[in-house]
């Protein structure tokens, strides 16, 4: 984990000095940025494993920065840090493809987890790998979970890490409703009404992905969850 490297947006000194001061005790890497523009110039020269946003930042803000990354970019997790409490601003947030988000203040120690929740997932930690060749064909698409990608004949569509999660919940429980706390609880940890607008965007963008073939679709169990059918 020495080789982990971690872009860091954060505009208040304090904090960010803590931040990095105790990921480094961890043997992270810390790329540390004092606002939105200097950190995608980072991201850019640096290419880290994962990069942690303040939405509030001079120059450009973290949704901006978010942004840019996933236009190029659908794999490197992204963690937003944000003092906004709308459930607006944490959806927007995950609409640009953030992965996760914190609100301050928070502890450093749920931070640390956050990240190491999202580097397991990408492979950069220990974790249990998916086998290469654990695929799922439903309708036109074939879903490889492992390379985050749908492929329906010459299309292709990369997901998000997140995306990805909740689609091989759905395949691996197909034609079965999936309650909406269980892939809450999978997947973040706890089900709280700003997780829960979040989860409803992703099925929402999954939905989309998987448009280009009617015959597949995600039903709404209202009240109860969600399932897969084609």
């Amino acid at each position: 984990m020495g080789t982990t490297k971690v872009l860091l947006a954060e505009d208040e000194t304090s904090l960010a000095h803590i931040i990095r001061e105790s990921l480094e005790e961890r043997d992270f890497k810390v790329i540390l940025c004092p606002n939105g523009k200097v950190a995608f110039e980072q991201y850019q020269a640096h290419k880290p494993d994962i990069v942690v946003l303040d939405v509030m930042m001079p120059l450009m803000d973290g949704f901006e920065v978010a942004q840019k990354i996933r236009a190029t970019d659908r794999q490197t997790p992204i963690i937003f840090l944000t003092a906004k409490s709308q459930s607006k601003d944490v959806v927007a947030g995950f609409e640009l493809g953030a992965n996760d988000y914190l609100k301050k203040p928070f502890s450093i120690e749920e931070l640390i987890v956050r990240i190491q929740v999202q580097l397991s997932k990408e492979g950069v930690l220990n974790a249990k790998p998916i086998s290469e060749t654990e695929v799922f064909q439903f309708g036109e698409f074939i879903f490889n979970p492992r390379k985050n990608l749908i492929e329906q004949g010459i299309n292709i569509t990369q997901l998000t890490s997140r995306e990805s999660e909740i689609l091989k919940i759905l395949c691996q429980n197909y034609q079965q409703v999936v309650k909406r706390p269980f892939i809450l609880q999978t997947l973040w940890g706890n089900d709280s009404f700003f997780n829960a607008r979040s989860l409803d965007v992703f099925i929402t963008k999954l939905r989309k992905h998987l448009s280009a073939d009617q015959s597949v679709q995600i039903i709404n169990v209202r009240g109860i969850g969600y399932k897969l059918v084609y």
